[in-house]
C-alpha cells in the first residue's frame, strides 16, 4: 500500500502517529477483510429477503449464523443490526387501520377457556383471527387464519372479498382436513367474539368434531395474542412486499407465503425451530427449549417427551 504523502517515508508517517509500519499494514488488511465480510453478509441477507422480504433482524441473524460459521465470520447481533441500518435494510412496522371484528351481534358468546392453558403438543389449541389485506389502491380482501399454538404452524387459511361466515369456514375446513382420519382427543378452538366465530354454522362444525369453543372476553389483544402476531408476520413480513390486483392473484400469493412461513421461518418463541418442523415432531427427544406462552406473563420449559 502506498503512502498518501509520496515524498515522506512510511516509517516516518507511522512514527508521527505512534504506530509501527506492521500495525499500519495489519489494520489496513483487517479493514479490507471486514469490508469483504460485510459484503458477503449483505449479499446473503438480500438472498434471504428474496423469499422473506420483510424478515426482521433477529430471524436474519439466526438464519445467517451457519453461513457466518462456514465463512469464519465473527459478528454479533448488535453489529448485524448496525450494518443493516447503515445499508437501509432494517424493517419498519406499519400501523393497522381497518377493524375486522364485530362482536355486537345476537349470537351466543363463549367464555375464555385458555387462561391457564399451556399447549404441550400439536392440535391441542388452535387460535383463529381475521385480518384485512390491501391488494390495490382502492380494494381490500380478508384473510382467515387458524394457527396451532404449540407449533405456530398455520393449519388453515382462506382469503376472500367479504367477511361472510362461509369464507371463514373455508379456513376451518382446511385445518380439519389436515387432521386426517385420527382426531385429537382434546382440541380447543380459541377466537375473538366476532360474528363469524359465533355464527351457528361455524359453531356446529366445531361441535361436530368435538372441539372445545373458547373466546376472548374483552378487547385486550393479549387474550388472542398469538393470532394477532401471526396476522402481523404474514402481512408485514411478506404480503406488504408484493403488488396484487385480483383475488385470484391474492390466493396464489397467499398459498406461497404460507408455505414459506410454515417451512422456512424460524421462531424465537419455539426455540428458533420452523413451525412445520415442530408440528411434525421432528425434534430430538432429549432437546429442552425455552418456550414463550402468549397467554401467561411467564416463560415455561416444555420437555419434548
Amino acid at each position: 500500500m502506498k503512502s498518501d504523502f509520496p515524498h515522506i517515508a512510511m516509517a516516518t508517517l507511522c512514527g508521527w502517529f505512534g504506530i509501527t509500519r506492521q500495525a499500519y499494514y495489519q489494520q489496513n488488511q483487517e479493514d479490507i477483510q471486514s469490508t469483504i465480510e460485510e459484503a458477503l453478509i449483505i449479499q446473503e441477507v438480500r438472498k434471504i429477503r428474496e423469499k422473506h422480504p420483510r424478515m426482521g433482524g433477529r430471524k436474519l441473524y439466526h438464519l445467517l449464523f451457519p453461513f457466518m460459521q462456514e465463512h469464519c465470520i465473527k459478528m454479533g447481533r448488535d453489529a448485524l443490526f448496525t450494518m443493516l441500518s447503515e445499508n437501509h435494510l432494517l424493517i419498519r412496522k406499519r400501523k393497522r387501520t381497518i377493524r375486522t371484528t364485530n362482536s355486537y351481534h345476537r349470537y351466543k358468546k363463549y367464555p375464555n377457556l385458555i387462561r391457564d392453558f399451556i399447549a404441550t403438543a400439536p392440535n391441542q389449541l388452535w387460535v383463529s383471527d381475521i385480518t384485512y389485506w390491501r391488494i390495490n389502491t382502492d380494494k381490500h380482501v380478508y384473510i382467515s387464519f387458524i394457527t396451532d399454538v404449540y407449533s405456530h404452524k398455520i393449519v388453515g387459511y382462506h382469503v376472500a372479498e367479504t367477511l361472510a361466515v362461509v369464507e371463514t369456514i373455508q379456513a376451518l375446513n382446511m385445518a380439519l382436513l389436515a387432521l386426517g382420519p385420527t382426531r385429537p382427543v382434546q382440541l380447543t378452538h380459541h377466537s375473538d367474539r366476532g360474528f363469524q366465530y359465533c355464527n351457528p354454522a361455524y359453531v356446529k362444525l366445531l361441535q361436530h368434531y368435538n372441539i372445545g369453543i373458547s373466546m376472548t372476553e374483552n378487547s385486550d389483544p393479549l387474550e388472542n395474542a398469538l393470532a394477532e402476531r401471526i396476522n402481523g408476520i404474514i402481512k408485514e413480513e411478506y404480503l406488504s412486499a408484493y403488488e396484487v390486483n385480483t383475488i385470484k392473484e391474492a390466493k396464489a400469493l397467499l398459498g406461497s407465503v404460507i408455505e414459506l412461513y410454515n417451512n422456512e421461518r424460524p421462531h424465537m418463541s419455539i426455540g428458533n425451530l420452523k413451525p412445520n418442523q415442530l408440528h411434525q415432531s421432528n425434534v430430538p427427544i432429549e432437546t429442552r427449549r425455552l418456550w414463550k406462552n402468549y397467554y401467561q406473563k411467564q416463560l415455561t420449559f416444555v420437555n419434548q417427551s
